[in-house]
């Protein structure tokens, strides 16, 4: 018999690292899930964007999460880097890795591209790069490319690093009441809104919707995916994926993508 839903709503964001943290993004989609209901598409808030900013964005998901529902949320670009990154640069866990990211790509600045800093014109990228030939064992298990190929149809790499600084805004504002899956434990505490890495490409034919932009698509079926894992009392298998104990340590700095088993 399924267990009871661990969540009461869900959210799945199909994010966008073009332009800059306060351009208006038509590739940036957001839908949200209730108890039951169909996830339906979130619009940006009134004013003279006609799409949703990575900005107004993070602001509208900290207010979710904060609220004492609690709530699933997935969103689909790169939490963390590869193992090999980390060794690099003698960065001992995740939350090390964010603030020094940070600091060296300060992608959520005012009027900044990720191209500014892959080029030289801002920041300090050119101190922490790594290789399009590094991927993480969740990419590896599901055949995603890495964090750092861009300029390739399907890359994550740019959204990834025009994210990375708004989950740390995220966890610093929110403290502790918000888990980060898997870096803050496999295991979460009943009660507790969770943000996780999805991969919408995993499940995006499962649930088919017709009229929707593909950006609108993989926002739905994120949202879908994640209800109907947790209706059905399967979400736990993939909170739980068979990984050794040595790739368990490895995830903990990597992350891991929600529904690779």
């Amino acid at each position: 018999m399924p267990s009871a839903p661990r969540f009461e709503r869900y959210v799945g964001i199909d994010y966008s690292g073009a332009e800059t943290a306060d351009s208006s993004l038509r590739g940036l989609r957001v839908y949200i899930a209730g108890a039951g209901a169909p996830p339906v598409e979130v619009p940006p808030p009134p004013g003279f964007k006609k799409y949703w900013t990575r900005r107004a964005l993070a602001l509208w998901l900290e207010g979710v999460l904060a609220e004492p529902v609690p709530t699933l949320a997935g969103i689909d670009h790169g939490f963390s880097f590869p193992r090999a990154y980390f060794d690099r640069y003698g960065l001992l866990d995740w939350d090390r890795f964010l603030d020094d990211f940070c600091r060296h790509w300060p992608t959520a600045s005012d009027f900044m591209y990720v191209d500014f800093v892959r080029d030289g014109i801002s920041g300090r990228g050119a101190e922490r790069t790594g290789s399009p030939r590094w991927r993480r064992l969740a990419e590896l298990r599901c055949g995603a490319k890495s964090v750092f190929h861009f300029d390739v149809p399907g890359s994550v790499a740019k959204s990834t690093h025009a994210g990375l600084p708004w989950l740390l805004q995220l966890r610093r504002t929110l403290g502790p009441s918000l888990h980060f899956w898997p870096f803050d434990g496999w295991q979460i505490p009943s009660g507790r809104s969770v943000v996780a890495e999805v991969y919408p490409s995993l499940y995006r034919e499962s649930f088919p919707a017709a009229g929707l932009t593909p950006d609108q698509h993989d926002a739905f079926a994120a949202a879908a995916w994640l209800q109907q894992q947790d209706s059905g009392g399967t979400l736990l298998d993939y909170l739980q994926p068979r990984l050794t104990p040595e790739q368990c340590d490895t995830a903990k700095c990597e992350g891991w993508i929600l529904g690779v088993r």
